[in-house]
């Protein structure tokens, strides 16, 4: 197959339009002018807010525009993730997708279908003259992955549909009617650094070749985390030698489970062969706890050329048992949705910047309570180890309504399409949908798209031929659209 003879040709041909245009979060100026450009070549009305988000519209086709007004929502913006070895700017590089049978990829890089794929079929809906829906917004928001900064600011009077319908969810075929809402707990610890001591073993420690994935929809599949492994390591030799920390780096985004991490250390020459052998068996440990999920598990030990300070033995001691202690991966599932994670945190990343160690992790809950609770939880390990710890306000959830109207309309398309019933799902990423709700409080919302699979890292994929089932079930969606009362 090439990716000329893809289905639906429309869609995969904005989608790979898409991809040609740079658009990391926070830096959405290249896609919103392409965007703007796309509103004045077909000729709809288009506007932005202050935020960058942008709003086009489509009159309705003949007959149908007594019905509801429909916004479709996507995100422009995507996470930026690559392997090491991978050559790609973010800010002025295409991605290079390619097909490996039934998947489309990217060449070490995150693909961008979370959510250029809901751009694309936002596009595909606007240009196509052959369909039948009423009348029409598309909402492209900002900012989405690193703060939902669009919808945070998103304006009441800036849109005025009466259903919306979010692109952004990964598997076809579930339908979701609720999310997690989540917030940040960052962490600063004092990193006073001291000479190094002379006659030590200097080496480099690394974790690699981890699967990572989406903090909030992988969080349950018992992926490791990068930084834990690493940590976890480091107090067991702090334990047993004179360890000294030089640095440290671990994970790159909030939302993502970090996939590599590594350290620079030192210890008495003489213990320079029992931390290799230590090395070994720890990595036979992991690599037996994690035998399903990380299969591709790589721990890498070299030497280093002496550094000239190491951190403060107190301070390190402090902060590698902080690191130990905090919680990380799911803390509780639902009791009312067989299967859905109610509460979990991620251990971001850790980043070493202008004297102060900085951790960065992520809470989520589907109850606000415990979302706060699983903030605190965090919280409190860290100010045991001497940090300033902030937590940010964070977002909120999208209570599921399962007697939505929307909702039975996409349920009995796709019956109708497909001789199956659909899952009715809430997810414990966050979406946007809940911010609008405060916004809109009168919105009936369903959220449903392709299937995409390790999203937010490089293995990020897309199912081909769940494009054409999303985008059949979208236009069979908005022919049956209900008329206003």
């Amino acid at each position: 197959m090439e990716k000329k003879d893809l289905k639906p040709a429309i869609v995969f041909r904005y989608f790979e339009e898409v991809c040609q245009v740079p658009r990391p979060s926070k830096k959405e100026e290249k896609i919103r002018a392409y965007l703007l450009d796309f509103a004045q070549k077909h000729n709809l009305a288009c506007k932005t807010d202050e935020a960058g988000n942008v709003l086009m519209s489509k009159p309705a086709t003949a007959g149908k525009e007594n019905l509801k007004t429909v916004i479709l929502q996507s995100h422009m913006d995507m996470v930026c993730e690559k392997n090491k070895d991978t050559q790609h700017n973010f800010d002025t590089d295409p991605i290079e997708t390619y097909i490996d049978g039934e998947w489309l990829k990217a060449k070490g890089t995150t693909l961008g279908a979370d959510n250029g794929i809901g751009v694309a079929t936002q596009l595909a809906v606007l240009a196509s003259d052959d369909i039948e829906h009423g009348p029409i917004q598309c909402l492209f928001t900002v900012d989405e992955e690193t703060g939902l900064t669009g919808a945070f600011a998103l304006k009441e009077g800036f849109m005025d549909g009466d259903i919306l319908i979010n692109l952004d969810s990964e598997d076809e075929g579930e339908l979701f009617i609720g999310c997690a809402g989540g917030a940040g707990t960052t962490a600063q610890f004092p990193c006073p650094m001291t000479a190094a001591p002379e006659g030590y073993f200097f080496f480099r420690v690394a974790v690699k070749g981890l699967t990572g994935g989406h903090s909030g929809d992988d969080i349950n599949k018992n992926r490791a985390n990068a930084n834990k492994l690493l940590n976890r390591f480091l107090v067991q030799l702090m334990q047993k030698y004179d360890l000294h920390l030089c640095e440290i780096d671990g994970g790159n985004l909030h939302n993502a489970i970090p996939r590599e991490a590594h350290a620079v250390c030192a210890v008495p020459m003489k213990d320079k062969e029992s931390v290799r052998v230590d090395l070994n068996i720890y990595l036979s440990e992991v690599e037996n706890e994690f035998a399903v999920t990380e299969p591709n598990l790589v721990m890498e030990l070299e030497s280093e050329s002496p550094c000239a300070e190491v951190m403060q033995q107190d301070a390190m001691k402090n902060f590698l048992h902080s690191i130990y202690a905090v919680h990380n991966g799911v803390y509780a599932m639902s009791q009312d949705i067989p299967g859905l994670v109610e509460t979990s945190s991620n251990l971001a990343s850790i980043k070493q910047r202008d004297g102060k160690l900085v951790v960065v992790t992520s809470q989520r809950s589907s109850i606000l309570s415990s979302r706060k609770d699983m903030s605190q939880m965090v919280s409190s390990a860290f100010l045991l180890g001497g940090a300033e710890v902030t937590t940010g306000d964070g977002y909120p959830g999208w209570k599921p309504n399962p007697s939505s109207e929307i909702l039975q309309v996409s349920v009995e398309s796709y019956k109708r399409l497909f001789a199956t019933e659909p899952k009715i799902k809430a997810i414990h990423a966050g979406l946007e949908c809940g911010l609008f709700l405060e916004k809109y409080p009168s919105l009936d919302m369903v959220s449903f798209g392709p299937t995409l699979r390790g999203v937010h890292s490089p293995d990020e994929r897309m199912l081909i031929p769940t494009v054409d089932k999303f985008w059949r079930h979208l236009l069979d969606v908005l022919a049956h659209i209900p008329a206003k009362a």
